[in-house]
C-alpha cells in the first residue's frame, strides 16, 4: 500500500498540465526502440503510429509532438500517410523535423552503386566516339528495381520519364540531340490539309540536317516537339526513320494541333546520343542504365527514382513538415489534400518527376523552401469556393523555385494559384521554359516576388499569366520586380499577361526592367495598370480588342449564356456576393461586351524602349490618365539593378507611390537567406 506522501506526490503530478511529447528518428535507430534522443526510433511510420497510439490513449498533450530526425538518408519503402486520424489540434501542433543543424533527406529513390564499364562491343558500337571508355552501366534489376515505369507527357497531358537518374543531387539529362536547342521542321507532309489553328495531323515530317539518320536502330526513340504552337509541346514516339528523303513518321496519339513547317523538335532517350557528361539512357529490355558521369562514378552518389509519391496528407490538419531535403520521386513529393493549417516550412524539395508540392484546403502555406529540378511545377495551391467567393487563405511565401519543367515544358508554372483568396509573395522564381506564376479563380494578392529568366522556351507566353474568364476577377499583382524577359530567341515573354479577355484584375506598383510587353491586356474589362515604373520594355503596355475580332467567340458564347442561364461561367453574376464584391461586372451588357471597357493606365513611368501597343479598336476604351511617358533617366536611380523614382521626382507630384524595391524577392529566414 502506498503511503500518504506517495499518493498526494502522484495526485498532485497527475494535476499539472502535461509537457509537449518528442520522438525520435534516426537510420541507425530500431523500431523496438523507445523512440528517445538515445534510443531513436528507425522509420517515420513508427513515431507517426506512437502518436497514434498517445492520442487514443489519452489525447495529444498541450503544446503538441514533435517528431526529430536526426541527420542522414531515409530511403522509403513506400508513401509515408497521414491521415484525419493524424491530425494535430491548434493548442497540440505536430511537427515532423529535422533536428537543428543536421541534414536530414527523405527519398523515393534508390542508390545504385554497381557500375561498371562497358564491355559489350553492341554497345560501344552505338555510342558516340567521345563517350567511349567514359560510359558506365547498371543492371537495376540486379540492384533490385524491376519497375522503370513509361515515357509519357507534354501539352494538355500528365506524363513523366519513368525512372529518372540523379547524379550527387542532381538531375542527368535523358541522352538527346541537340543537347541545347532543335532541329528545324523543314516540310510537313500528309494529306490533310492545314486549318486554322491546326496543322497536319498525320505526323510525318522532313527536318533539317542528317542527324537523326543516326537513331534508325534505336530501342525506343522519342522526340520532343513545338510542333504547332510554341506554347503546346508534346512527346512522341519516333515510329521510322527514312534518312534518304529525311522523313520521320512518328506514332499515334499524334499532337492536339497538328504539325507545321518551320517549327522544331529534339530526338532523346536516344543511346547513341550519349555524347557529353551527365547524359544517360536506360534499355527498358534489358534493364541496363548506361551513363557518363560528370565525376568519377566512384566519387559521386548515383539514384534512380523508384518512389512515386513521398508523403502524402490527406485531412491531417495542424501538421508541419519543416526543415527536410525531400527527393527523387517518381511523382510529386508531396500530396497535400484537405489541408486546414498545415505548413511546410524551410524544407529543400528537389529531383522529382513531377511537382514539388500540391496542397488543396484552407490556411495552410508552403514557406521558406528551396525548390528545384522538378519535372512539372513547383507550388500548386487550390482551394476556395468561387460560388461563395469563401478565400481559402493558402500561401506561398518566401521560397526560391528555379529550374523546374525539366519534363513537361509547358503550363508547369512554379506557382499555381486556383480557386480563392491565396496570396504568392517574397518568392524568386527563374530559369524555366514556360511560366512562373499563373493564376486562376478570385482575389488572389500576388505580391513583393522578384522574377526573371523564364519562358525561355517559349512565346505568346506570360512570366505572370491569366486567361479566358470574365467572372475570375478581384486579383491584385503589386509590387513585383520582374526583369530580363524575352522568350524564345528574344522574341516575346509577356511579363503580366492578362490573355483572351480575362478581366477584373490590378497591376499596380511593379517594376518591370527589360520586359517584352510588360503589361498586357488581352481584350478583357475593367483592368488598370497603375503606378507601375517601366525601364527599357517594348512596349510597356498592350491593350487590344481581340474580342471584337478574332476572338470573338468566347464573348458571344458568354453573352449567349447569359441569356439563356442567367448565369456566366456558371456563376450568378449579377447576385451577391458577386454584385456586391464586383459592382462593374452585372452591367457588362449595358455596354459592348466584346470590347476591353474599364481599362483604365494611370500614373506610369516610362524609360527607355517604348510605351504603348494600343489597337485602334480598343483605344476608345482605354483610359490614360498622368502616365509620364520617356521621362528624364536623371530622375531614376539603380541599385543593384532594382531601378526607383528619386525624391522629389515628378511623378510623385501627381500622385505616384513609391515602389519598395528594397522588399521585394527573398527575405531571411531562420538566420539565413536563401
Amino acid at each position: 500500500m502506498k503511503s500518504k506522501p506517495l499518493l498526494l506526490a502522484a495526485a498532485f503530478a497527475c494535476a499539472l498540465p502535461l509537457r509537449a511529447a518528442e520522438f525520435h528518428v534516426s537510420p541507425r535507430g530500431n523500431d523496438s526502440n523507445a523512440g528517445t534522443s538515445s534510443q531513436p526510433f528507425a522509420t517515420l511510420e513508427r513515431a507517426r503510429d506512437e502518436i497514434r497510439a498517445r492520442k487514443k490513449k489519452g489525447g495529444l498533450p498541450p503544446g503538441g509532438v514533435t517528431v526529430t530526425l536526426h541527420a542522414g538518408l531515409y530511403e522509403l519503402a513506400r508513401t509515408f500517410e497521414l491521415t484525419a486520424g493524424d491530425a494535430g489540434t491548434k493548442d497540440s501542433p505536430i511537427v515532423y523535423r529535422a533536428r537543428p543543424g543536421d541534414e536530414v533527406r527523405v527519398s523515393g529513390g534508390k542508390r545504385v552503386t554497381a557500375w561498371k564499364p562497358v564491355s559489350d562491343q553492341a554497345v560501344l558500337a552505338r555510342l558516340d566516339p567521345a563517350a567511349r571508355g567514359h560510359v558506365v552501366q547498371a543492371d537495376l534489376r540486379a540492384a533490385g528495381v524491376s519497375d522503370f515505369g513509361a515515357i509519357s507527357g507534354g501539352f494538355g497531358q500528365r506524363g513523366s520519364p519513368g525512372l529518372e537518374l540523379f547524379f550527387n543531387d542532381d538531375p542527368m539529362t535523358l541522352s538527346r540531340y541537340p543537347n541545347e536547342g532543335f532541329i528545324k521542321i523543314t516540310a510537313v507532309l500528309g494529306p490533310t490539309a492545314e486549318k486554322s489553328g491546326r496543322g497536319r495531323v498525320e505526323g510525318i515530317v522532313t527536318y533539317d540536317g542528317d542527324r537523326p539518320a543516326r537513331w534508325m536502330d534505336e530501342k525506343e526513340p522519342w522526340a520532343l516537339g513545338y510542333w504547332f504552337h510554341d506554347w503546346a509541346d508534346g512527346r512522341q514516339r519516333i515510329e521510322s526513320i527514312d534518312p534518304a528523303t529525311k522523313r520521320m513518321t512518328l506514332a499515334k496519339p499524334h499532337h492536339t494541333y497538328g504539325y507545321r513547317q518551320g517549327k522544331w523538335f529534339a530526338g532523346f532517350n536516344l543511346l547513341c546520343e550519349i555524347d557529353r557528361p551527365g547524359e544517360w539512357f536506360l534499355d527498358r529490355q534489358a534493364g541496363m542504365i548506361y551513363f557518363w558521369p560528370p565525376t568519377p562514378i566512384d566519387q559521386g552518389r548515383a539514384t534512380v527514382s523508384v518512389l512515386g509519391t513521398l508523403v502524402t496528407m490527406t485531412g491531417a490538419a495542424h501538421v508541419t513538415l519543416r526543415g527536410l531535403i525531400l527527393e527523387a520521386a517518381r511523382g510529386t513529393a508531396l500530396q497535400i489534400e484537405n489541408a486546414a493549417h498545415n505548413h511546410v516550412a524551410g524544407c529543400t524539395l528537389r529531383n522529382t518527376g513531377s511537382w514539388a508540392v500540391n496542397l488543396s484546403g484552407a490556411d495552410s502555406s508552403v514557406r521558406d523552401c528551396e525548390i528545384t529540378g522538378t519535372g512539372d511545377g513547383g507550388i500548386s495551391l487550390r482551394g476556395g469556393d468561387r460560388q461563395t467567393l469563401t478565400p481559402a487563405g493558402l500561401v506561398a511565401e518566401n521560397n526560391h523555385i528555379h529550374h523546374w519543367s525539366r519534363w513537361n515544358r509547358i503550363n508547369r508554372q512554379g506557382i499555381s494559384l486556383n480557386g480563392v483568396g491565396h496570396r504568392a509573395a517574397h518568392n524568386l522564381l527563374h530559369d524555366s521554359p514556360h511560366t512562373a506564376i499563373f493564376f486562376s479563380g478570385n482575389d488572389h494578392v500576388i505580391e513583393l516576388n522578384e522574377i526573371h529568366n523564364v519562358c525561355l522556351e517559349s512565346n505568346d507566353a506570360g512570366a505572370i499569366y491569366a486567361g479566358r474568364n470574365w467572372t475570375m476577377r478581384g486579383t491584385v499583382i503589386r509590387h513585383n520586380y520582374l526583369h530580363h524577359l524575352h522568350g524564345l530567341d528574344r522574341r516575346g515573354c509577356i511579363g503580366i499577361y492578362l490573355d483572351d479577355t480575362f478581366s477584373g484584375t490590378t497591376i499596380f506598383g511593379n517594376l518591370f526592367h527589360d520586359v517584352t510587353r510588360a503589361a498586357y491586356i488581352g481584350g478583357g474589362h475593367d483592368n488598370r495598370i497603375e503606378n507601375n515604373l517601366f525601364v527599357d520594355c517594348k512596349p510597356a503596355v498592350h491593350v487590344d480588342s481581340r474580342g471584337l475580332g478574332w476572338a470573338h467567340r468566347w464573348p458571344a458564347e458568354w453573352v449567349k449564356e447569359i441569356k439563356e442561364k442567367g448565369t456566366l461561367s456558371g456563376i450568378r453574376y449579377n447576385q451577391p456576393p458577386y454584385s456586391t464584391r464586383y459592382p462593374e461586372l452585372p452591367r457588362i451588357l449595358e455596354q459592348e461586351p466584346a470590347a476591353p471597357t474599364g481599362s483604365l493606365i494611370a500614373r506610369n513611368v516610362q524609360i527607355g524602349g517604348s510605351w504603348d501597343e494600343v489597337d485602334q479598336k480598343a483605344a476608345p476604351y482605354v483610359t490614360f490618365r498622368d502616365n509620364f511617358i520617356n521621362a528624364d533617366p536623371l530622375i531614376v536611380a539603380a541599385a543593384n539593378g532594382r531601378h526607383q523614382l528619386r525624391d522629389g521626382a515628378p511623378a510623385y507630384q501627381a500622385g505616384f507611390e513609391r515602389i519598395p524595391v528594397e522588399k521585394m524577392g527573398l527575405v531571411k529566414a531562420n538566420g539565413r537567406e536563401r
